[in-house]
């Protein structure tokens, strides 16, 4: 055998052995919902209407549940106010958020319909600006990388539910908090009170949710669904 093929089987043995001897900890998605909110309440229980939920330890005063590698976290309090939810999840039950997927509702001015995606933060806020949705001045999440998948598909399944030209299926720019370190993003239901009680856009988000957090292949890593666009 060649010098440099034993270095590399001894170095490949003995990283197995390193990670056959490291803790295990295991990786999840977690979809967050506001109880205050329809746009955001409305899409997590039509999530949780699928089969295959079941009740799983969560964080003081919420309630969560946990099918496969996706958890859902329903909590009291504005959707842009509860801050480092990866990092308490993680203290509480164990487990590191992978991903934060946050259910909404959108304002617009138009008043137009309209089914969004965006990441989140406020970059251009400096010290002393007002925050009127959350966050910390110049501060961004990690954008998520598969934000476009999420939103083509949610194009795709609105076409299919016949919500498409009524609504406008879009990505936003980031506004708003609230604070993670964790790759995240919204989904959005928009833009008028009627809007965000629709339980066809509702059924949508939900079915986006379903189709991507699903896309997990391997113990620790997320990939597209093979012929994804």
């Amino acid at each position: 055998m060649c010098v440099n093929c034993s270095l590399w089987t001894s170095v490949h043995k003995t990283s197995a052995r390193f990670h056959s001897l490291a803790p295990k900890i295991k990786m999840v998605i977690l979809i967050v919902a506001t109880t205050t909110d329809p746009a955001s309440i409305n899409p997590a229980n039509a999530l949780l209407s699928k089969p295959g939920w079941a009740p799983t330890p969560s964080l003081q005063d919420m309630t969560a549940f946990a099918n496969g590698a996706v958890r859902v976290l329903l909590h009291n309090s504005s959707i842009i106010e509860e801050d480092d939810l990866d990092a308490r999840w993680r203290e509480a039950t164990g487990e590191h958020v992978d991903e934060l997927i946050f259910l909404s509702k959108h304002k617009a001015v138009s008043s137009r319909p309209a089914l969004t995606v965006h990441p989140i933060g406020v970059p251009h806020l400096r010290n002393g600006d007002v925050l009127p949705q959350g966050g910390k001045p110049g501060w961004a999440a990690p954008p998520n990388p598969r934000i476009g998948p999420w939103l083509r598909l949610l194009k795709r399944i609105a076409q299919d539910h016949g919500l498409v030209p009524e609504f406008e299926v879009t990505l936003e720019a980031t506004h708003h908090g609230p604070i993670t370190d964790t790759p995240a993003m919204f989904l959005e239901i928009g833009s008028t009170d009627e809007c965000w009680k629709r339980q066809d856009a509702a059924e949508v988000m939900a079915l986006v949710d379903l189709g991507r957090a699903w896309a997990w292949r391997g113990s620790c890593c997320w990939k597209l669904e093979q012929g994804d666009p």
